[in-house]
């Protein structure tokens, strides 16, 4: 997995609303880049939605968020309209992004074991590199941990 201090890892990957999206367009921005496993889930979705109810604080901040998961941009569009959702979402279908930042891990859910995404969050500083990592993310009061963060140590 990628560490603080280390330059993030560039990529470019489709996005819902038609969108293009790479990560040094962002230059200048801090990025909360969030991995998720899959649209329309329960935690995937309870993340995404404190994510979005806390969207105009971390503009405040200057920071912006992006949501990856190996869904492709259909899927993305329809979880993104479903809840609203004001930031794009990154269909990384062939999960190269997510292995990446090393996220992309052998799973295990009842007996059966399967490769997946690890629900993590990396915060990117306006110099691109990797500032702050939450591996295997604990959805409840994960995006208020990440806002604290940005606030006292990249505002």
């Amino acid at each position: 997995m990628i560490e603080a201090g280390q330059p993030a890892p560039d990529f470019t990957l489709s996005a819902s609303n038609g969108q293009t999206v790479s990560l040094n367009d962002y230059r200048g921005k801090n990025v909360v880049l969030y991995f998720y496993p899959k649209d329309m889930t329960p935690g995937c979705t309870t993340e995404a939605c404190d994510f979005r109810d806390y969207h105009p604080k971390f503009a405040e901040l200057n920071t912006v968020v992006l949501g990856v998961s190996p869904d492709d941009v259909a899927s993305h569009d329809k979880f993104a309209a479903k809840h609203e959702l004001p930031f794009p979402l990154l269909a990384d279908t062939d999960h190269k992004v997510a292995e990446s930042y090393g996220v992309w891990v052998l799973k295990k859910m009842y007996g059966r074991e399967y490769m997946g995404i690890q629900r993590s969050t990396f915060v990117i500083d306006k110099e691109g590199k990797v500032a702050k990592v939450w591996p295997n993310v604990k959805v409840a009061g994960h995006v208020q941990e990440v806002l604290a963060y940005i606030e006292e140590n990249l505002s």
